[in-house]
């Protein structure tokens, strides 16, 4: 397929894009180049209707990866520029793509959130589907509207959508020495690193899984925990049959 990559030159679409290529035909969409080559490019912001809709033509899918000003799940710290950043990029651009996306024929893709939608301090993430959406960060309460403004798409204009709550997106090299020496762990905070091909393999599972079916939005939970110690993994395994498994081979 032809899949779009919005935000794709940024950390995760960055260290996704070698696995991405391996089955789908990419192009990406951001202020700035990708760094992998052979990868087709359209400059432009997701606030810039032209540049969305050059973007788009031609496209079968999409996976949204825009993630400006991120924060952690546990604070309250912001400034007017992380206000303005959030509530411009994460929810004024996502509104304004899936209009013009739905308008142009494009209604299956894949959006990126975050575990950060919830409050961090917790000793276990049960259910996506239970949790509220809780975080004291403006980070997150933005990408949890970004959820709801995906349910809209879903519910008004046939979309099919899923959602990626990720946490800890880290490069091969990274995730190694985080497991090798954990972070110190701050309240409950625990950070789940999770590795670059498990995260790949979920948005791979998401792009196909988006195909089947209309009109419905589902958010699953992403983590590298792979024990179940603190994210219940199973609506994803279900959904995507996807479950974090760089552990077995490295």
């Amino acid at each position: 397929m032809n899949v779009l990559l919005i935000g794709g030159s940024g950390h995760v679409g960055t260290f996704i894009t070698p696995y991405l290529k391996e089955k789908h035909t990419l192009r990406v969409l951001d202020v700035r180049p990708p760094k992998h080559k052979g990868v087709e490019y359209v400059e432009g912001s997701v606030t810039d209707e032209a540049a969305i809709r050059r973007a788009l033509q031609g496209m079968d899918t999409f996976i949204w990866l825009v993630m400006k000003s991120p924060q952690g799940g546990s604070v309250t710290d912001q400034t007017p520029q992380v206000i303005v950043d959030n509530y411009t990029v994460n929810n004024l651009g996502l509104h304004l793509f899936l209009w013009i996306a739905q308008g142009a024929g494009i209604k299956r893709g894949v959006y990126t959130s975050t575990m950060s939608v919830h409050y961090r301090e917790r000793d276990y993430y049960n259910s996506e589907d239970d949790l509220p959406y809780d975080t004291p960060s403006a980070y997150g309460l933005s990408k949890g509207f970004g959820e709801q403004i995906c349910r809209y798409f879903a519910r008004w204009f046939d979309m099919n959508l899923i959602g990626l709550r990720i946490t800890g997106p880290r490069t091969r090299e990274q995730w190694s020495a985080e497991r090798k020496n954990p972070r110190p762990v701050v309240g409950k905070a625990k950070v789940y690193p999770t590795d670059e091909e498990d995260l790949a393999n979920a948005y791979l599972a998401a792009v196909q899984a988006v195909q089947t079916g209309h009109g419905r939005f589902d958010a699953c939970f992403i983590a590298g925990d792979e024990t179940g110690q603190h994210h219940n993994l199973s609506k994803a395994k279900r959904l995507l049959g996807w479950e974090p498994r760089t552990h077995l081979k490295v």
